[in-house]
């Protein structure tokens, strides 16, 4: 591949994070009008191939270098999960803490909880062996147990039916959420994500600018849910302001 070239294609995305492939093509076009569409898409799919450019959704480019999405997972989570997985083994689920939130939130909150997802069927099981233990734990609590007992409290377990196909992860041997099932599920459930209600768009953005994700991914469980439009317009806005 012509040097200049590859630099160039390089220039267009660090100046712009992400680029819709349209976009990107008028910039090469502009800068190398003799250059026809077909070879442009060979020298796309070659910097793919390098690993230097990635394509983390349908028509977007961006550099290889954002960072894919580790949270840190605490003891107290890691205890939970172990827990769970050793009395459950063929159990699904994942944990997570909402404090995850906090690096993308402009106005902090002071309120956690520990979100426990798993299958249906071992839910009331769980919740009973948590509470012989003294845990404060709720199932699929309602705003008004929200209000009157969780919004208050310190170290509050909520358990929720985890939804079949669930994006998740691995990390350090413990099920987590991928940060495109937090995104969705942040547009959806506005009980557990009241704090994060008034700056959604924000949060959106600051994700999209920072790491990388998979607007694919999020359009299929979003469509598992049934709020495919809902998080596919939001999403389409929050990249329309990247590039």
């Amino acid at each position: 591949m012509d040097t200049f070239l590859k630099d160039k294609i390089i220039s267009y995305l660090e100046e712009q994070s992400t680029i819709s492939k349209a976009k990107l093509v008028d910039c090469i076009t502009s800068d190398f009008p003799e250059l026809k569409e077909s070879t442009i898409n060979v020298y796309l799919s070659r910097l793919k191939k390098e690993g230097i450019i990635n394509n983390p959704s349908r028509g977007i480019y961006a550099l290889k270098g954002k960072k894919t999405y580790h949270p840190t997972i605490d003891n107290k989570l890691k205890r939970l999960h172990n827990k769970i997985k050793k009395e459950y083994p063929f159990a699904e689920f994942c944990v997570w803490d909402t404090k995850w939130l906090n690096e993308f939130m402009r106005h902090q909150p002071f309120k956690f909880y520990t979100i426990l997802e798993l299958d249906k069927d071992v839910t009331e099981s769980v919740f009973h062996a948590l509470k012989e233990q003294g845990k404060q734990v709720y199932i699929e609590p309602d705003a008004e147990i929200f209000n009157l007992y969780i919004s208050n409290s310190e170290d509050v377990i909520i358990l929720k039916h985890l939804i079949s196909e669930a994006p998740l992860q691995e990390i350090d041997k413990i099920t987590v959420p991928t940060l495109e099932k937090l995104l969705v599920d942040m547009t959806i459930d506005a009980k557990v994500y009241a704090a994060q209600q008034g700056e959604i768009n924000s949060i959106y953005l600051n994700v999209f600018e920072k790491y990388e994700v998979n607007k694919n991914k999020m359009k299929r469980y979003a469509y598992r849910r049934n709020r495919e439009n809902e998080v596919g317009n939001l999403t389409n806005l929050t990249l329309a302001k990247i590039e």
